[in-house]
């Protein structure tokens, strides 16, 4: 990936703000093995955060999951067992955007260049980047290894996945007043019982093929009126937009 095109991802990623908890896949359902093959496991010894992997060199995640040392994990299912499809892979270099807040998380992105290239193949493989803006009601998939309970903690071992809609922007911003803002983007359901929570903070919300957003925050996870929200993936074709 060249300079200018870091440069340009780094300029037209942003995110979110709040007191917020991490995200999770609440209300899920364990993913086919491998049916993500773009989702990464960011661990420390142990896994805390998750991201989407968008070049054979470089990674996209939240900048509130930054750790000064971070190993990415690919080609994972189950993060406790040797399944031999996994890459493990050290992080060379971290770049937070350059405005991120860690108080009010926005500009909450972040892009991790792998200390070498991974091995595309059918079980770690790349996820597009936008090439427009997501639209409301459209059907995505949130992936994680985060809670998968709303109340308690219950972390799993393999993959779960989640099927929710984008929920208009008027929507949340009447959610979230004066927190939600144009680079975000909001996902899941308003009647609540379905989120994504805590361990899944800076994984992916894919829609029709094309990374739209990045976990990020939310009051508590699954809650009525209120849904998780995600830092809005721009497009980073030119002209490079940063609105939509």
């Amino acid at each position: 990936m060249k300079a200018l095109i870091l440069l340009a991802l780094l300029g037209a990623l942003f995110a979110a703000p709040v007191e917020e908890s991490d995200e999770k896949v609440v209300g899920g359902y364990e993913c086919t093995a491998h049916s993500v093959p773009y989702q990464v496991s960011l661990n420390a010894g142990y896994h805390f955060c998750g991201g989407s992997l968008i070049s054979s060199q470089w990674v996209v995640s939240a900048a509130h999951c930054y750790k000064s040392r971070i190993q990415v994990r690919l080609g994972e299912h189950n993060i406790e067992q040797n399944e031999v499809t996994e890459q493990w892979i050290d992080s060379a270099k971290l770049i937070k955007h350059p405005n991120y807040d860690s108080y009010t998380l926005d500009n909450d992105i972040m892009l991790i260049k792998l200390s070498k290239p991974a091995t595309l193949n059918s079980y770690v493989q790349t996820v597009a980047l936008p090439s427009r803006c997501p639209k409301a009601d459209e059907n995505c998939l949130v992936s994680g290894w985060g809670n998968t309970v709303s109340n308690g903690s219950n972390f799993p071992t393999k993959l779960q996945c989640l099927r929710q809609p984008i929920i208009d922007h008027r929507i949340c911003e009447n959610a979230y007043p004066h927190l939600f803002t144009e680079n975000m983007v909001c996902s899941g359901f308003m009647h609540g019982g379905a989120s994504s929570c805590q361990g899944d903070s800076g994984g992916p919300l894919v829609c029709n093929g094309q990374l739209q957003g990045v976990v990020s925050w939310g009051y508590e996870c699954a809650q009525e009126g209120h849904p998780s929200v995600y830092a809005r993936v721009f497009d980073t074709s030119p002209p490079f937009r940063n609105t939509c």
